[in-house]
């Protein structure tokens, strides 16, 4: 008896999980390399990752960098571009900018299907590079 009440109460609690999951949405990875602006005579080395709430519009990040010019003076999420091309920024990261960096930032749904097919980027404004030093293209899993 115990175990057919164990078993009806796990099959009740299953729909339960499950539509509390779609709630929230699917949670994908957002991953990304940084690699020198064209130009640049320095040679950064770096990462972004983090996730994709689809639900929300959602992007959790965590940056980390170095072998820049100098500090970091700015930070923006950009798009869309292919690779190599530039565009506008499509939302500002908050300082301070120290390595590593983590927040979040909800974007509009056109921003998230850029996102998902490759054409956001990151982009690590310096002194000495105003218009960016390091870039890095974002890809979702």
């Amino acid at each position: 008896m115990r175990c057919s009440l164990l078993f009806g109460g796990l099959l009740l609690a299953a729909p339960i999980a499950s539509s509390i999951a779609v709630a929230e949405g699917r949670t994908l990875q957002v991953t990304g390399a940084f690699v020198p602006v064209a130009g640049a005579n320095d040679h950064p080395t770096g990462i972004v990752t983090g996730t994709l709430n689809e639900k929300r519009n959602m992007v959790t990040y965590r940056i980390t960098w170095r072998g820049l010019s100098g500090a970091v003076v700015a930070a923006h999420f950009h798009g869309p571009a292919d690779p190599g091309q530039d565009a506008g920024v499509l939302a500002p990261i908050q300082g301070p900018y120290t390595s590593p960096l983590s927040g979040a930032v909800v974007l509009t749904p056109e921003q998230v299907k850029e996102l998902r097919v490759g054409r956001v980027y990151v982009n690590l404004h310096t002194a000495a590079r105003p218009d960016g030093e390091a870039r890095a293209q974002l890809q979702v899993h």
